[in-house]
């Protein structure tokens, strides 16, 4: 979610503060103070305060003022709250939450996806599993992402299961700090893209194991290729 015009220029000024610790928990900002600022008016900061307050962030209250909150109540999965965490200081901790977050949902996504996908859905995988391949040849990068992007979102949207779905922003957030902040090589592993081939394939056969198998492979190992990058 992209939030547009001046709160979204003052969310991009204060969630990235929050998100670092720069303006630490427990910090209590005034509304007047925010206006003064940042050179907006009290709607803007009142419209701001209030996405703040949807991911948890902040809490806000008359005569107290608005109250940084701990990380533990955050809504960790708003894709905002991620790619600020990933800007900051917090950025390994963040890539890590996440890499584990995938390697316990896409295995089993993959293998409900064997069973529940539509055909339109297994088409549509196929045919993204032969565009990663040529993009891949050709390190074609940032297009090789939004592929990369599509097939898993496709995979937790074919499952079935509403909730793996809503994973689709938080998946790809990774995906795309895993890019953006050059922790991919500059041409995906050809082994990588076997694998995919091969959860796509799975997939369109019904066969809940090899999807389940090749799915865990991938994830496991991007995990492991990151940890080994942020040590």
């Amino acid at each position: 979610m992209e939030i547009q015009g001046l709160p979204g220029r003052l969310l991009d000024e204060l969630g990235p503060a929050i998100a670092s610790g720069e303006v630490p928990e427990g910090a209590v900002l005034r509304g007047e103070e925010l206006e003064h600022r940042f050179g907006v008016s009290r709607t803007v900061v009142r419209e701001a305060v209030r996405i703040l307050e949807g991911m948890r962030m902040v809490a806000s209250r008359r005569r107290v003022g608005i109250t940084v909150q701990p990380k533990s109540v955050w809504d960790v999965f708003d894709p905002m709250v991620i790619r600020w965490r990933l800007a900051g200081s917090d950025r390994p901790a963040q890539l890590r939450s996440l890499g584990s977050l995938r390697v316990a949902v896409e295995p089993a996504a993959a293998a409900l996806a064997a069973t529940h996908a539509s055909d339109d859905d297994r088409r549509e995988l196929s045919s993204l599993a032969v565009d990663l391949t040529v993009t891949a040849r050709a390190a074609d990068l940032a297009t090789f992402l939004e592929h990369d992007i599509a097939f898993h979102s496709l995979v937790l949207r074919a499952s079935g299961n509403e909730m793996f779905a809503h994973l689709g922003d938080t998946v790809a957030a990774v995906l795309t700090g895993r890019t953006e902040y050059h922790l991919m090589p500059d041409q995906p592993e050809s082994y990588a893209i076997r694998l995919h081939r091969e959860v796509a394939e799975a997939i369109c056969a019904k066969d809940a194991g090899h999807a389940e198998r090749a799915m865990r492979t991938i994830v496991s190992g991007a995990l492991e290729e990151l940890n080994a990058q942020l040590d």
